[in-house]
């Protein structure tokens, strides 16, 4: 796997969420033989044992279980542990969700974009009752998000790895973009927390008219650690090869100095010719960022 990722012509890599315990050994060994730079991992790396399938929301810190959210933290923990260990700088975290059915309301208003009835009045309605909805519930899980945190940065400044809070793409996600704001301010002392923009979460969300991509990204750049580097189909196919689908990343790299991590996070379905052919294109257009 490592070869692979090597041979399409990258050499600093993320690990993942969804990445089995038994392939460890594996990416140490290529570690060790100094085939790859580790940049940073998401959590959780690797993933749970219990756990068959990629799922990095299995367990979250928002959970009204007592239990999932003990769990959480504990593979949080060992998560960073590996980050210390692959000399990551940085390690990506989901900080929970809200109980609110996608069906219902970020799934509908997307299939509503794609039907192209997006103008009319019903679709306003809907939006603004969503929106009205999720901050009314958000607050209790906002602040076991915000107590999560609290604890995992006293690890990470132990580990000496960044926390980086990521954008999400669903608005029953924690955070929302108005929590996210205050997530960074409750942290804006403290140098292990930051935010991580994913291009493609983002774009989704400007896509069904919940932010204006540019305007987000300007707002979040005094806490800007990096990012993750996909592109969208429209509206809602994103982790695409950059440079092949809507997203404008000349006018929105303009945010990012050129040490931040970009860091592409492709769907596995994606062609190794199409990643070869734009990621030669990327290095012209982009070399800073490299």
């Amino acid at each position: 796997m490592i070869d692979e990722i090597v041979e399409l012509g990258f050499s600093n890599i993320e690990l993942s969420h969804g990445m089995m315990i038994t392939k460890l050994p594996g990416i140490l060994d290529a570690y060790q033989k100094g085939k790859f730079n580790c940049v940073g991992v998401h959590n959780y790396f690797p993933s749970p044992v219990e756990v068959m399938i990629d799922a990095p929301d299995v367990y979250e810190y928002t959970s009204h279980r007592p239990y999932d959210r003990k769990r959480a933290l504990d593979l949080t923990y060992k998560s960073l542990e590996m980050a210390n260990r692959f000399e990551a700088d940085y390690m990506v975290l989901h900080m929970g969700s809200v109980p609110m059915k996608p069906k219902r309301w970020t799934n509908k208003l997307t299939q509503w974009v794609k039907d192209e009835k997006d103008e009319e009045k019903r679709y306003t309605r809907v939006k603004e009752r969503f929106i009205k909805k999720r901050a009314k519930i958000g607050k209790v899980y906002y602040e076991r998000a915000i107590e999560a945190l609290e604890e995992i940065a006293e690890k990470a400044a132990e580990a000496g790895v960044k926390l980086a809070i990521e954008s999400r793409s669903r608005y029953e996600d924690m955070p929302t973009e108005t929590e996210m704001i205050a997530l960074q301010e409750h942290f804006k002392d403290n140098p292990w927390v930051g935010y991580w923009h994913d291009f493609g979460h983002v774009q989704l969300k400007h896509n069904i008219h919940l932010l204006e991509h540019k305007e987000w990204l300007e707002k979040m750049e005094p806490y800007l650690l990096g990012g993750h580097i996909h592109d969208v189909y429209h509206p809602e196919r994103d982790h695409r090869v950059p440079l092949t689908g809507e997203i404008d990343f000349p006018e929105l790299l303009k945010f990012f100095k050129p040490e931040m991590p970009h860091t592409w996070e492709l769907s596995p379905t994606r062609k190794p010719e199409q990643i070869r052919e734009m990621l030669v294109k990327w290095k012209q257009l982009f070399p800073e960022t490299l």
